[in-house]
């Protein structure tokens, strides 16, 4: 049988869901006879391949402009898209920035925080352009799954990554979608 093919990509995010997606712990094992993964944030091979991968899985919101063409060239590779966790799903925490002008919110992360001395903005064209709001990634591709949470439980991540690896459509109800 021929694996599923998967790639990750974190945008603006902690890295908590990707935690989480670790947190599956011995049954990643068993879940890897069924799936390979092609790309992810925590592995050498950065963005899903040109011939396409079946799941790509996408966690953070979107804040710049360097991740909105991750989230596009996510959705153009991936035959299902799934958005993990609530900054992916909602916008999350990053859209507290949103009642903020960008100049300031840059000039306060950059600047004048309080572990700051003689901060600055850093310039460059390799860096992305910071967006005037962070967005959850449905308003900038088409999403097909949405798990939210912060993080979600890695019981809920396996739940989904099992359902779309028996050919079927997640559908999230009871325990996973319970949250402590």
């Amino acid at each position: 049988m021929k694996k599923i093919k998967i790639a990750t990509d974190w945008l603006e995010a902690c890295a908590g869901c990707h935690m989480s997606l670790l947190d599956i712990d011995e049954r990643l094992v068993e879940l890897l006879k069924h799936v390979e993964f092609s790309s992810s944030p925590i592995t050498d091979l950065k963005h899903p391949p040109k011939d396409g991968v079946d799941v790509g899985i996408l966690t953070g919101a979107i804040g710049n402009s360097h991740q909105v063409e991750a989230a596009k060239l996510m959705r153009e590779r991936a035959k299902t898209l799934v958005a993990i966790g609530d900054c992916a799903v909602f916008g999350g925490i990053c859209t507290m920035r949103n009642f903020f002008d960008t100049k300031d919110v840059l000039r306060r992360g950059y600047v004048e925080s309080e572990s700051t001395v003689d901060g600055k903005v850093p310039e460059s064209e390799d860096l992305g352009e910071l967006l005037d709001k962070a967005l959850p990634v449905n308003q900038v591709v088409e999403v097909d799954v949405y798990l939210p949470g912060c993080p979600p439980s890695a019981d809920a991540i396996y739940f989904v990554l099992s359902e779309l690896v028996a050919g079927r459509r997640p559908v999230l109800a009871g325990e996973v979608l319970k949250y402590d």
